[in-house]
């Protein structure tokens, strides 16, 4: 099933295969509105997954104005990754664009709890659906809670 792009809608472009997981995990939550979400092809790297963004969807974000995305890539503890990141998405479709991931890597987040990417997922969209913030208050993930917090208010409507 796929989505209509005139209606709110967000694609996630996931860096690797364990990130496609934990998206693949969240989209399977009861909670969510899966016709309102998509996961797009793997990127293969985090500077890919800005490249495909740029080459890719910027236009057609420009074109659907109901159109969101997360870009979801690893951090790898580099405090610079965001702000290369958000140097690189369009003023006019930034609050459009959400940029989440593992401080570290989503290995180290599976080892250090012990679930599986796609239980991690399931458990990140529990928590935005019933308002909590269990898994995403975890060391590996709190850095993402101003980027969160902001989706929140654009995305929730629409996918829960």
């Amino acid at each position: 099933m796929s989505i209509n792009k005139n209606k709110p809608h967000l694609f996630i472009l996931p860096e690797d295969d364990a990130n496609r997981q934990i998206a693949n995990g969240f989209i399977q939550d009861l909670n969510v509105n899966a016709r309102a979400i998509q996961i797009l092809p793997i990127a293969n790297g985090w500077k890919k997954v800005v490249d495909k963004f740029m080459n890719d969807h910027v236009r057609k974000m420009r074109q659907y104005p109901q159109s969101m995305m997360v870009l979801l890539l690893d951090f790898d503890e580099c405090e610079d990754r965001l702000i290369y990141v958000e140097s690189h998405i369009p003023e006019d479709i930034k609050n459009r664009v959400f940029v989440l991931g593992v401080q570290s890597n989503p290995e180290s987040l599976k080892r250090d709890i012990q679930k599986s990417f796609e239980t991690i997922g399931e458990s990140l969209a529990t928590d935005c659906s019933e308002n909590k913030n269990e898994l995403w208050g975890h060391p590996l993930l709190i850095h993402n809670k101003t980027e969160l917090e902001r989706m929140i208010v654009s995305v929730k409507p629409f996918l829960f």
